[in-house]
């Protein structure tokens, strides 16, 4: 008989955490009858200053088995937060977690920009992506280094060798889920090297905050100037160099000047 419950989620809280949180906007979905969309990630959205859909579209997910799937891995690798000794650990999970979402949704823009430019691929222009297995094809990755002898439990059904499970997933689901963004795993697993050799590092609590925060001014930004959202409270102005907008706090006259990001079907990543 297995431990309960309760204390494997006191073992992976972190874990546990972005688990409920990606259901709970699932729910949020279902009740409120969005699609891709509204919350997907594309090169033609991204084109549009819809920034905000890198971080939407990574914890959404449109249909209840891929919800299921890819949360039934990220529970299994959730070990990742139970390895302190290794300097890995809770922190470590919620801080790289963080790096995987920016990183692996940009690189994918990054390859579409590539096929449709270099290639004249025009079908990735409106290629739409939703869901985590960016992030969860990275962590496999990473533990697939740091600890190759782990192996990874998919509904308590399938098990896994962890060593190859990032090529062996990536194969499998671009068999099994004709719809699955190949790009959009691959993107994870390049990333997730990237961390697991160290190429990729230097992360602590305090960088961690800091991007968490400028992902916040980059969210809410874009989120005005796309239209998504009116906030009243703030007002984008031009400034006197026209490529840098200035933000307006409506109520107290402060204005914040920053540069502008670059940029350079349906899949279900």
């Amino acid at each position: 008989m297995g431990r309960p419950l309760f204390y494997e989620i006191l073992e992976k809280p972190a874990t546990s955490c972005i688990i409920a949180f990606c259901t709970a906007v699932w729910f949020y979905i279902q009740k409120k009858n969005l699609g891709y969309s509204h919350v997907g990630s594309s090169y033609e959205t991204a084109l549009e200053g819809h920034h905000w859909r890198i971080i939407t579209s990574a914890f959404s997910h449109i249909s209840i088995i891929h919800l299921v799937f890819n949360m039934s891995a990220l529970w299994s690798l959730g070990i990742v937060e139970q390895l302190d000794h290794m300097g890995l650990g809770s922190l470590y999970y919620l801080q790289y977690s963080l790096v995987l979402v920016v990183l692996s949704g940009g690189l994918v823009i990054a390859m579409y920009h590539v096929l449709i430019n270099r290639f004249k691929l025009e079908y990735f222009k409106r290629v739409t992506a939703v869901g985590y297995s960016c992030v969860v094809f990275g962590w496999m990755t990473i533990l697939s280094v740091k600890q190759p002898s782990t192996k990874l439990n998919l509904f308590g059904l399938l098990s896994l060798p962890i060593s190859f499970a990032p090529f062996e997933s990536l194969i499998f689901t671009s068999i099994i889920v004709p719809q699955a963004s190949f790009l959009g795993h691959l993107s994870g697993i390049i990333v997730g090297y990237g961390i697991a050799w160290g190429l990729i590092g230097g992360m602590n609590n305090f960088w961690a905050i800091s991007m968490l925060g400028w992902i916040g001014v980059v969210f809410v930004i874009s989120l005005k100037k796309s239209g998504a959202c009116d906030f009243e409270f703030l007002e984008i102005e031009s400034v006197t160099d026209p490529s840098l907008p200035s933000v307006r706090f409506l109520g107290n006259g402060r204005v914040l000047q920053m540069g502008t990001i670059p940029v350079a079907g349906v899949e279900l990543v």
